[in-house]
């Protein structure tokens, strides 16, 4: 299988994470990673981890990894792997609670894109398009949709392929 990087982005429940997911069980792979970014931080967070978790069935092996992505692909990517990112969303508020600084999310965010670069297998990685809502109130809130936005547009440029999904419709806005 040749290898691929695909980007999957779009709105809150618009069916992203659900079309990524029936892409990488298309693919005809041995090994389906699927790299956990989330944090959860109480129990409403949980269940909804639990539940991800059962809908990708028992061929799934979870790599919990909220922060060192790009070297989650270096180390886990194969010819026969595809790893599913899942997502950025979550990963980059994660680096904004390490630190609310753009320069330390440029730095993560160029070493996953270089990884992705250098993986043997192909790569899904997941996010949700923050951009086209209302200026937010407060200034974290603005920093955190800042950074997102970048994050996306610098994976969508190292990507093969990028779909937007919208009411679970997924279009395709960048092909290889």
């Amino acid at each position: 299988m040749k290898k691929e990087i695909i980007f999957v982005t779009g709105g809150c429940r618009s069916g992203k994470s659900g079309h990524a997911l029936a892409l990488c069980d298309e693919m005809e792979v041995e090994t389906r990673i699927f790299v956990a970014t989330s944090v959860p931080r109480d129990e409403e967070m949980q269940q909804r981890v639990e539940k991800h978790r059962s809908e990708r069935g028992p061929h799934w092996t979870t790599i919990e990894e909220p922060v060192a992505i790009g070297g989650t692909v270096l180390e886990n990517s194969s010819p026969s792997t595809v790893l599913l990112i899942d997502c950025l969303t979550l990963w980059t508020s994660n680096l904004v609670m390490e630190s609310r600084d753009m320069d330390h999310i440029r730095a993560h965010t160029r070493r996953l894109t270089r990884c992705l670069g250098q993986a043997q297998g192909s790569v899904v990685l997941v996010s949700n398009e923050v951009g086209c809502g209302i200026v937010p109130e407060n200034r974290l809130a603005r920093f955190f949709r800042d950074a997102v936005g970048w994050v996306n547009q610098q994976v969508a440029a190292a990507a093969d392929r990028v779909i937007l999904t919208v009411a679970g419709i997924p279009v395709t806005i960048k092909q290889p």
